[in-house]
This record gives C-alpha cells, sequence and structure tokens, in this order.
C-alpha cells in the first residue's frame, strides 16, 4: 500500500508545474483585471458599467467547465480564418493557455465583485476629503483604493483557493496538470488511492497559500492595532 502510495506521487506530482503555474498566474491575471474593473465600475460610466456588468453575470453565471469547452474548443470553428496568422491558433487552441483564460476570466468576474464592494465600504468621508480637495475621481481612487484592497484581503483569500482548486478542471481539455496525471493513472490501475494523493497534494498548496494570505493580511492591517 505504501509502495503504491509513494509510486503514484511520484507521477502525480509532475504535474504540479501546470498546476502551480496555472494557478499563480490566473490569480495575479485576474487581480489585475479586477482592479481595473472595479475602478471602472466606480466612475459610473453608464456604458462601461453596463459592460462590465454584462461580463460578471456571464462568468459568474455560468459554469467554469462550460467556460473552459467554450474557449478551447470554440477557436476551432475558426480555423480555416485564423490559420492565416501564423503561430497564433496554434497559440490561442494550446489546452494550458486556454485553461489559463478560462481561470483568469472565471476569478476576474468573482475578483471584481469584492473589489468594488470593498471600494463601496469605503466611508463616504474619504471621498467627500479628497474632494474637498480638489481632486477628481482618478486622484480620488489612488487614495482609497489601497484601503479597500487591504479590507477585502479576508474574502479575497477564499477566492485565490478557489482558483487552485479550479486548475483541477483542466484536465478535462487536456492539460497534465496534477488531475491530469492522476486521471491517466486511474485509467491504467482503477485505485481510488490515486485520488487521495491528488487530493493531499490540493490540500497542501491550499493550506500554504492560506497560511501566507494569512499573513499578508494581517501585516496590511497592522495599521488599525
Amino acid at each position: 500500500m505504501f509502495d503504491n502510495f509513494i509510486y503514484y506521487l511520484k507521477i502525480i506530482i509532475l504535474g504540479l508545474p501546470d498546476t502551480l503555474s496555472l494557478g499563480l498566474f490566473g490569480i495575479l491575471s485576474a487581480g489585475v483585471l479586477a482592479v481595473i474593473f472595479s475602478c471602472l465600475l466606480s466612475l459610473n460610466s453608464v456604458v462601461l458599467s453596463k459592460v462590465i456588468r454584462t461580463y460578471i453575470i456571464i462568468f459568474t453565471g455560468s459554469p467554469l467547465l462550460v467556460q473552459l469547452f467554450l474557449i478551447y474548443y470554440g477557436p476551432s470553428q475558426f480555423n480555416d480564418a485564423l490559420s492565416n496568422v501564423p503561430n497564433f491558433y496554434n497559440f490561442i487552441s494550446s489546452p494550458w493557455f486556454c485553461a489559463y483564460l478560462a481561470l483568469t476570466l472565471n476569478s476576474a468576474a468573482y475578483t471584481t465583485q469584492i473589489f468594488y464592494g470593498a471600494l463601496k465600504s469605503v466611508p463616504k468621508g474619504q471621498w467627500q476629503a479628497c474632494e474637498a480637495l480638489g481632486m477628481n475621481k482618478w486622484q480620488t481612487l489612488k487614495i482609497v483604493l489601497p484601503y479597500a484592497l487591504k479590507r477585502a484581503l479576508s474574502t479575497y483569500s477564499n477566492e485565490v483557493v478557489f482558483v487552485v482548486k479550479g486548475t483541477a478542471l483542466a484536465s478535462m481539455i487536456p492539460v497534465m496538470d496534477v488531475m491530469g496525471y492522476s486521471n491517466q493513472l486511474n485509467g491504467d490501475y482503477y485505485d481510488f488511492s490515486i485520488f487521495i494523493v491528488a487530493g493531499l497534494i490540493y490540500l497542501l498548496i491550499n493550506g500554504l497559500l492560506s497560511t501566507i494570505m494569512r499573513i499578508i493580511e494581517k501585516k496590511a492591517l497592522s495599521f488599525e492595532n
């Protein structure tokens, strides 16, 4: 039993680079997009707000797996047109890139809600103080945004964990991540303990991430103590 565990671990861990890279780049890209979208929503532009809110409804209202399939299989419908651009089709249709794009767009929609909610929760007095100093909305955002993001860290840490767990769906298109190798092993041995090994790996990753996020949150909010 123990020998099997070690053997499965040696194989499954080969997918760790893809799992970590998808999680890391997905979290960073989604975070940047969410900050931009939250700022744009705060400007109260009717057109921009409708576009961003429509995007949020689409990506929070549909399953990540469906989004993954649409992004991966969608470009193949336009193969003739896209193939005229050298290497472009190969790039946008690569499993890793499609998984990264789906994770980024999905997480950015949820994270925008978190960050924008944090911005709206900033006391009106801070907005009014900046306005009284003659600051425009962009200048005001530079002042209140860091404070709002610090207040959002507690909720945002959950989204970080969800992104890493969401990488497990990448094996469906397929990406040879932790779940990709787990599925491959299961096809050869039909042993449920394979997924116990995979689950432990995800548990370790998310445990470390949660700890890191708590440390960041504690330091970011130290000014309140």
